[in-house]
Formats: C-alpha cells, sequence, structure tokens
C-alpha cells in the first residue's frame, strides 16, 4: 500500500474543499416533478439534452420527502399541487432558504395555490378563482404567440425563439420585481412568459410556455429551460 506525506496530504484535502460538488464539467442534475395534472410524454424529451442527467418524481411529496439537494442541482416543477401538507411545505422552504435552484414550468405555478409565500418565491400567481380585488384567471389552448426577447441575461443568451404554438395564461398577479425575460402581444395572454423572480434566498425562475409537445420539440424552447436550468443551478452566469 502506498503512504502519503503529510504535506501532500494536507495539499490534496485543501484541493478537494476546493472543489464545488457541481463542477462544471460534471453533467446538470435535475429532478423533474410532476402530478396532478395532465401532460404529453413529449415534455420528457426537453430534458433529454447534452450534459443533462435528470431523473423523475411523480409528486411534490416524493420530490421532497428529504432534502434533494445533495443529489440535484435543481428542482424543476411541473406539477400542480394545489394544498400540500405543512411538512411539504416546510421541506421545500427549507430547500430554498439553503439556496436551491428552482425552475418552475407553465401549469408549476398553481402548486400551493393558496400560499402568500410561493406567490412570492415564484413571483406570480394563477388565481384559480377571484382574490383580493382581482377575478380568477383564464387560460386558452392552441394560441400562436409571438415572442421578445426583453432582458439581455444568460437564460437567454443564444435562445432564438420569436414564435410558439401554445396554451396562454391571462389574468395572473405577477410582482412587479420580477427581471422579465420574454413578453408576448397575444390578447389572450398576459404580456410577461418568462421572469426571474426577486426572491432573495435562492435563484427561481418562472417559464409560462411549455403546455405541448410543439413547445416541447421548439428548438428554441429547449434552449430556454436548458439555460435556465443553468443558471439557477450557478453554472452559467
Amino acid at each position: 500500500m502506498r503512504t502519503v506525506s503529510a504535506a501532500c496530504a494536507v495539499l490534496l484535502l485543501g484541493l478537494l474543499a476546493g472543489t464545488p460538488g457541481h463542477a462544471s464539467g460534471t453533467a446538470l442534475r435535475v429532478l423533474v416533478v410532476t402530478g396532478g395534472h395532465d401532460y404529453p410524454t413529449s415534455f420528457y424529451t426537453v430534458f433529454e439534452q447534452e450534459g443533462i442527467t435528470w431523473d423523475h418524481a411523480t409528486s411534490l411529496e416524493t420530490a421532497f420527502k428529504d432534502n434533494p439537494a445533495p443529489r440535484y442541482d435543481v428542482v424543476v416543477l411541473y406539477n400542480m399541487a394545489l394544498q400540500p401538507a405543512a411538512s411539504v411545505q416546510q421541506n421545500v422552504q427549507a430547500y430554498l432558504e439553503h439556496g436551491g435552484g428552482l425552475l418552475v414550468l407553465h401549469h408549476g405555478i398553481l402548486n400551493f395555490e393558496e400560499s402568500d409565500w410561493f406567490r412570492d418565491v415564484v413571483g406570480g400567481r394563477y388565481l384559480l378563482n377571484p382574490k383580493d380585488g382581482m377575478p380568477a384567471s383564464t387560460y386558452l389552448h392552441d394560441q400562436d404567440m409571438d415572442i421578445r426577447v426583453v432582458a439581455s441575461h444568460p437564460i437567454t443568451r443564444g435562445v432564438s425563439l420569436t414564435r410558439i404554438h401554445d396554451e396562454t395564461y391571462k389574468g395572473m398577479w405577477i410582482a412587479k420585481t420580477n427581471t422579465v425575460l420574454l413578453t408576448t402581444t397575444n390578447a389572450t395572454s398576459d404580456p410577461s412568459v418568462a421572469w426571474v423572480s426577486a426572491y432573495p434566498k435562492a435563484r427561481v425562475v418562472y417559464i409560462q410556455l411549455g403546455h405541448g409537445a410543439e413547445a416541447h420539440h421548439d428548438p428554441g424552447y429547449r434552449a430556454l429551460v436548458r439555460n435556465a436550468a443553468l443558471w439557477v443551478a450557478h453554472r452559467l452566469d
């Protein structure tokens, strides 16, 4: 058996301590959460991209039965759990308060639907019912949407997305403190369709797009989701 001198051991330990757990040369580890809402299986292909490895949790409860941070660089919410148990919210909150990256896609904004805390985390809320003087939000399938990049940001870098066929949401509560990335002029949609939340304790991004196969196979949408996942995981700056 080879021995290592004390000086070499100290140097080795120092190098290891300075190496991040998600080094830039390693694949991005993504936990994709679904459940509570139908979706086409084409959604899975969004994460079948170079440099990404991913696992699938079929409920928010499964995803956050313990802390996912040691195993994953980012959690993607494509589920709809309107009123999760208090213990689930506690685990999600702990994950975020310790800097865990969160990417919320499309109907994922409906998690914790009555929670002001989650509203502030995501920077928006889809209103199933009238609330605080606002009418219920609306949606419409099969819309051709013009898309405009309105912010110079690592997430939009290299993304070519000017039109997409997708579902629109309108009448959501949207925080004025968000950094808006993409907008549309489609009359059935809110103008803002992708943004960075101002939540201070972790990187959180919401992308309203992503309902159907047309979006899932769109190269611009796929690049947008990939960049967003990398950014919330501190792998793109």
